[in-house]
């Protein structure tokens, strides 16, 4: 991956710690198959296509993880 500096930062998914939540970031100067990055708690990081991300926005809309976030 590029260096971290050239990233974009989108969004930060809970915010109401300081434990390091994870972040959803643009970096511009990856190869496209890499330029969104997703970082844990844990440092580590996934990185995947802007399609990837939007498929599973896509998905997470239309329910595909509601039976396993919300119990029966």
């Amino acid at each position: 991956m590029t260096s971290d500096h050239n990233r974009r930062h989108v969004a930060t998914f809970c915010g109401q710690c300081s434990c390091g939540c994870p972040e959803l970031w643009i970096d511009p100067d990856a190869p496209q198959g890499k330029r969104v990055v997703l970082t844990d708690d844990f440092g580590q990081r996934i990185q995947m296509s802007v399609g990837q991300l939007t498929d599973l926005v896509a998905d997470v809309k239309n329910g595909v993880l509601d039976e396993v976030l919300i119990p029966s």
